[in-house]
């Protein structure tokens, strides 16, 4: 009961997504992945006190593909759990390269982002154990980050998380207040760390509204004891505002 004038864009980008997601498969044997870090900056002691290990994509005909076209259509497949697999190991190794691995206020630890699907699948326990036996980080420089929707799976998921806990690694919820958002998960959960989303931070020098959000959860971070990063500082006056805050 409708007309829909032809496009050709729509086919193209169709085209364009059948073929990645068909060059996924392969795509780490081949070499084309790697990591990039971003730092994680200690706003009173003004350093890098962490490194978050981000995928990156070098497809041979494509060039660069950003994650945001790729890592949704990995995590359609069960590539994902052989790709965190392999994240988790290189991060691990990489940063534990710099120092030794071992222990240290001023050692620098790395975050890395875990899939629901790696979580679920119940090997992320094994995973991270091989990762940091392979690499020699000690567990308290690893930071898991695990999306909200995670922590309302079922009992396994919370044990896992538990289980990692318990070996001194730590727990961050990515993207904090934008997606499943319950406080009530926050009490008694397995969770070390809050991610505050970067939409926040959109316009939050000149819109009263932003910033009383961003205020909100760092409050909520500081009542819970909970360490808040805050994703997407990257102008002088906005780490200014959420200094003073």
């Amino acid at each position: 009961g409708a007309v829909h004038r032809y496009d050709d864009t729509l086919r193209t980008e169709q085209d364009r997504r059948t073929a990645l997601r068909a060059d996924l498969d392969g795509a780490l044997a081949r070499g084309e992945l790697r990591l990039v870090f971003q730092p994680v900056v200690d706003a009173v002691l003004h350093r890098t006190v962490t490194v978050e290990a981000l995928l990156r994509w070098r497809h041979p005909a494509f060039g660069e593909v950003s994650p945001v076209e790729f890592v949704p259509l990995l995590e359609e497949t069960p590539l994902i759990t052989d790709v965190g697999r392999w994240v988790l190991g290189q991060a691990c190794r990489t940063v534990a390269a710099l120092d030794g691995g071992g222990p240290g206020a001023e050692a620098l630890n790395v975050a890395v982002n875990v899939s629901a699907r790696q979580v679920r699948s119940g090997e992320l326990v094994p995973d991270v154990l091989a990762a940091l036996a392979d690499s020699g980080l000690h567990p308290s420089r690893l930071l898991v980050e695990i999306t909200e929707s995670v922590l309302l799976d079922d009992a396994h998921v919370i044990d896992d998380l538990a289980a990692l806990r318990g070996l001194g690694v730590r727990i961050a919820v990515d993207d904090f207040g934008t997606g499943w958002s319950s406080l009530a998960y926050l009490v008694g959960m397995p969770v070390d760390v809050l991610k505050m989303d970067q939409y926040f931070l959109a316009d939050v020098e000149h819109d009263p509204a932003r910033r009383a959000m961003c205020r909100a959860v760092l409050q909520l971070g500081s009542s819970l004891g909970l360490p808040v990063i805050v994703a997407g500082v990257n102008t002088a006056a906005t780490l200014t505002l959420l200094r003073d805050m």
